[in-house]
């Protein structure tokens, strides 16, 4: 009967996926996600059902949700949304038609799940050993830098906002536990510095500055590979430079150490020689003096080895909409830890797709 479902309809729309280059699928087969099992296992540490109720879903299946989100950008009801509603995303996720979907509730359950086990940190480990058991060490030295991930802005009054500064929870807000769970205390403003413009004047050239509220990603990248090895997560306002010391690999077969100048300073440059790496650390200008010739030349050429980690965030902001959608410290760290994850088995797959196996 014209209109009524073949019984191979849905293995056509597979195969049609596939000749058109399903990044899912290529993902699946590169990447075994059941090397998570045991750390989410763990984790959950869920009963043995001897109480009955309904079966929970597979902790795989679910982690590979969060890993759609991350690579996506989706908010939890998105998640579910789309996951009913591609096809690809279905496969990804091996479940067929008639089979149960996560809803956005269970979705955010499990990631609050994991947080509180704070079982992120234990993840990208088992990845980045993955890595490392594939051939990707950590080699050539390593980039370091951070960047902004904003968060909703938060609207506080100048009394709210003296009081949180000063590690305080406002009165107003104690006293309305609802009102609590929706504020943020832990993101801050933090003013983005963004390209200059020249006035139309033609005056010098002016940088404009942008504020904007939430967190900050610090990450340590491999020159060789440009995976991401090590990552912190602090308030927006943080320093760069004060997260060097916990950025540092000592297992990187480079002894060289890339970054910009926020990480120049005495305390940095004694911590990468006690690590016995190599500083190439932009050089600052003095102030009031034009910066010397050599220091500029040797600005350039660190700048060209170091803009390797920018490329590493334009992937996670512009590819991925990497966007902090939670309330605290704590649920951000997961989010941008399952970001950083989820960036370096992209990079896995670009290199196992596009380049030969490492040596």
């Amino acid at each position: 009967m014209a209109g009524q479902p073949g019984f191979f309809d849905l293995d056509e729309r597979y195969a049609a996926l596939s000749r058109t280059g399903d990044p899912l699928e290529r993902l699946a087969a590169v990447v075994n996600f059941e090397l998570f099992r045991a750390d989410l296992d763990a984790a959950l540490a869920r009963s043995d059902r001897s109480k009955g109720g309904r079966p929970p879903m597979d902790v795989v299946m679910m982690f590979k949700v969060l890993v759609i989100q991350a690579l996506y950008g989706l908010a939890d009801e998105q998640t579910e949304f789309q996951i009913r509603d591609r096809l690809s995303f279905m496969r990804f996720l091996c479940l067929d038609l008639h089979g149960r979907v996560p809803d956005a509730r269970t979705i955010w359950l499990f990631r609050e799940l994991l947080t509180r086990a704070k079982a992120i940190d234990g993840l990208f480990a088992r990845f980045d050993a993955h890595l490392r058991d594939r051939g990707y060490l950590a080699m050539g030295g390593q980039m370091i830098d951070a960047s902004i991930v904003a968060a909703p802005r938060q609207r506080n009054t100048d009394a709210e906002k003296a009081d949180l500064k000063a590690g305080r929870i406002p009165e107003d807000w104690a006293a309305n536990p609802a009102k609590l769970r929706q504020k943020d205390r832990d993101g801050r403003w933090t003013l983005k510095r963004g390209r200059r413009k020249r006035k139309t004047d033609g005056t010098p050239m002016m940088e404009i500055a942008t504020p904007v509220y939430g967190y900050k990603s610090h990450i340590g990248v491999d020159r060789r590979h440009r995976f991401i090895r090590t990552w912190s997560v602090t308030d927006a306002a943080r320093h760069d430079g004060r997260e060097l010391p916990g950025l540092l690999d000592r297992s990187n077969t480079g002894s060289s150490v890339w970054a910009d100048t926020a990480y120049r300073s005495a305390k940095n440059e004694k911590r990468i020689a006690r690590a016995g790496l190599v500083s190439r650390v932009h050089f600052r200008k003095p102030p009031g003096k034009p910066m010397p010739e050599p220091k500029q030349r040797a600005n350039a050429a660190r700048s060209r080895e170091r803009s390797g980690v920018e490329h590493v965030f334009a992937d996670q902001k512009h590819r991925m909409g990497l966007f902090v959608r939670s309330i605290g410290i704590t649920r951000a760290r997961t989010r941008i830890g399952l970001a950083n994850i989820a960036c370096n088995m992209r990079r896995l797959l670009f290199l196992e797709t596009t380049t030969a196996a490492p040596a």
